[in-house]
């Protein structure tokens, strides 16, 4: 099959009129074209060309193939993405996109989704203290895209508005515009999210300039990453402002093919930091306006210095969330080993480094510093309120808009049975508490009857078509609604099962602890004696009762995904590993679902 082939765009600036005539004649001299992705500010950013707006999104005017855009500010935006996030068919979860009209979608927030077989990654809007409702993105939509880097698999394609912060080579390129400013319209949190997903296309606007820089090197992977600058559309100096790829998604590439290099590949411009430009932005941000630092690094200057192993006034997050840096001692962050010790007391992130937090009283964690002795399970009790809010942000809530409930298949009184999005095979199925709980171990004792009934069900179901189930769960202190997932796999293949498990666990430098059992009920009796909620935790139910669990220590290197590779390996479909490269259409879903309800519907312990 042919490379999927896409069109790139700058700053829209509203000429839609102009764009589309220009991708038109593309189109048609160099197509077809599977999809248009749009970065930089996409709405108009005066009165002038408002007007073309409603032609496009009320069907006067037709937009030529499928677009998607992140730009999401500038005049009548807020009108135009009200009214697209009020629409009944955009509720949910919408990783590719928010439906504007015919062709034209909106990525909000930050995500990935695929597109035409390439993993695409964006960050929508940009870094900004305004009280905007649209236009910039969240703390959230960055820890989001931090923790995509740390899932397997390659993102081919990632979209920012803004440049990231020392993109530029001028040593080895000597025309670029003279115009270019890593000051201005950079952001140095894109900088360090590109650094940590690495993706093999980098495509950003914003600056008014088209730049196509050497690709680079990635430190600690074997591809490389080309970064492209566009310019907006139309503009006076005639720069490039429309450009094609055709990118074979990485996904089917052979190890030889991901890694090859052109003569030109320069070093990664990010294994230094332009201490400089630090030292602006610290001189730059007033003390009242900590909402207006970075995401990823925190200023910590106003603050006493610590002991730790960076020699910068900055933090370095990662470390303070984990426990370990992937750049070690190349880090020119602080490794704060008390902010990392306050960390896991449960003092609140915000209120360690800022020294506040804008939260609140709706924060669940401590707003003081905490003596040796006091754990991170003792949180501050959370609101009624906080915890109404959480629900309804959940995509496992029942009571949340967010909710996916076309895929559920059952529901009883503490638990219910879900489709997941990207199944790895058919009839994999999630058990989802019915109460928002970051895992199934720590829920009252008397739930553990009906979680029984419906592994059994599953399990009995499972026979009749000759498979046998395999139940893992990966337990995250900073998880937030549990899910436990049912794979079936051929019986046939049941004995070799635990030994695929313990191989994984091997190359990753541990060893399982092996329980036997009898029963599910006693089996995780035992899980619960074990887990006392204040670790990272995996365990994997296998055929003929026996349990592996594992404790993850905060500086091990772990996968959220380590139960579904390992099954993906099993059953040798590796590229399913990743559930994106699984992902369905939401008509395709609903049909599955109605599938298999039928098939369960005698197993069913609801009925």
């Amino acid at each position: 099959m042919a490379p999927p082939k896409i069109l790139l765009c700058g700053d829209v600036l509203g000429r839609l009129n102009l764009l589309f005539k220009r991708v038109q004649s593309v189109n048609k001299s160099a197509g077809p074209f599977d999809a248009l992705l749009c970065v930089g500010q996409f709405f108009p950013d005066s009165q002038e060309n408002l007007p073309e707006f409603p032609d496009f999104v009320e069907g006067r005017s037709q937009i030529p193939l499928p677009t998607y855009f992140i730009g999401d500010y500038g005049v009548a935006a807020v009108k135009v993405l009200v009214a697209a996030s009020k629409d009944s068919a955009n509720q949910g979860f919408k990783p590719d996109g928010f439906k504007i009209c015919n062709n034209l979608f909106w990525l909000k927030g930050s995500g990935n989704f695929n597109l035409h077989g390439l993993s695409v990654a964006y960050l929508s809007g940009r870094r900004s203290s305004d009280g905007l409702q649209f236009g910039k993105y969240s703390r959230d939509d960055v820890d989001a895209l931090r923790a995509l880097a740390e899932e397997p698999g390659i993102v081919d394609v990632f979209l920012t508005n803004e440049w990231p912060s020392g993109v530029t080579n001028r040593a080895a390129t000597s025309d670029i515009p003279t115009r270019i400013s890593d000051s201005l319209g950079s952001d140095s949190t894109v900088s360090e999210l590109v650094a940590e997903i690495k993706p093999r296309y980098h495509i950003a606007g914003s600056k008014g300039v088209f730049y196509a820089r050497e690709p680079y090197c990635n430190i600690d992977a074997v591809h490389v990453t080309r970064f492209l600058g566009l310019a907006p559309v139309g503009n006076k100096d005639k720069q490039k402002f429309l450009h094609a790829i055709s990118p074979t998604p990485a996904s089917t590439m052979s190890a030889s093919e991901i890694s090859m290099k052109s003569p030109n590949t320069t070093l990664s411009p990010y294994t230094s930091v332009d201490q400089a430009a630090h030292s602006k932005e610290v001189t730059k941000r007033s003390g009242d306006n900590d909402s207006d630092s970075q995401y990823w690094r925190y200023d910590v200057s106003k603050k006493r210095q610590k002991y730790g192993g960076g020699d910068g006034d900055k933090l370095c997050f990662k470390f303070v969330i984990s426990g370990s840096c992937p750049r070690g001692e190349q880090c020119n962050f602080r490794h704060d080993t008390e902010a990392r010790e306050q960390c896991l007391r449960g003092v609140c992130l915000d209120f360690i480094i800022k020294g506040k937090c804008e939260k609140g009283p709706e924060c669940s964690y401590k707003h003081s510093l905490q003596s040796e002795g006091e754990s991170y399970s003792h949180r501050r009790p959370r609101s009624e309120n906080a915890s109404a809010n959480r629900s309804k942000e959940c995509w496992f809530c029942l009571s949340s808009p967010s909710v996916e409930s076309h895929l559920i298949v059952s529901i009883g009184e503490n638990y219910y049975c879900a489709l997941p999005k990207g199944p790895l095979v058919q009839d994999h199925v999630l058990i989802v508490p019915v109460e928002h709980s970051p895992n199934t171990i720590s829920l009252p004792q008397e739930y553990e009857v009906e979680l029984a009934k419906f592994q059994n069900s599953l399990k009995m179901y499972y026979k009749s078509h000759g498979k046998d189930a395999v139940f893992f769960e990966w337990v995250s202190k900073r998880g937030t609604h549990a899910n436990l997932q049912s794979v079936p796999i051929p019986s046939s293949r049941a004995d070799a099962v635990q030994d695929i498990f313990n191989s994984a666990a091997e190359k990753l430098g541990f060893k399982f602890l092996a329980m036997k059992s009898n029963n599910n009920s006693d089996g995780r009796k035992s899980l619960r004696k074990e887990f006392d909620g204040n670790i990272n935790f995996f365990y994997v139910e296998l055929p003929g009762g026996i349990i592996l669990s594992h404790v993850v220590e905060d500086n091990e290197t772990f996968p959220a995904q380590f139960g579904r590779e390992v099954l993906a390996g099993l059953l040798n479909i590796a590229e399913k590993a990743d559930w994106r490269n699984c992902a369905l259409s939401k008509e395709e879903e609903m049909k599955i679902v109605e599938n298999f309800k039928n098939r369960f519907e005698e197993f069913d312990p609801v009925k």
